[in-house]
């Protein structure tokens, strides 16, 4: 239960435009650590976020996992990022 708030306060940063706490969201997407399941869409979108917010060293692990991902997937997802990035600059 302890990690559920983490990761619950990780997205809260995330989501509140913290690229660091966007890099480890989707970290933990993307290996499926910490009670959360593995979802390349959500890890591609917080890797998105965290290197538009800043974070350069997301943009790599982006990269590597779009390869792992259907070309419908990778759409999804950087349809999200920019949906939670326009949630950002709110």
């Amino acid at each position: 239960m302890a990690r559920m708030a983490n990761w619950d306060d990780l997205r809260h940063s995330a989501e509140s435009g913290d690229g660091v706490a966007a890099f480890e969201l989707a970290m933990g997407h993307a290996s499926g650590s910490g009670g959360l399941a593995v979802d390349l869409v959500r890890a591609h979108c917080w890797f998105n976020v965290a290197s538009a917010r800043g974070y350069a060293a997301a943009a790599p692990w982006r990269q590597e996992i779009a390869a792992e991902m259907s070309g419908r997937e990778v759409a999804e997802a950087q349809k999200l990022a920019r949906s939670t990035l326009k949630q950002i600059a709110a």
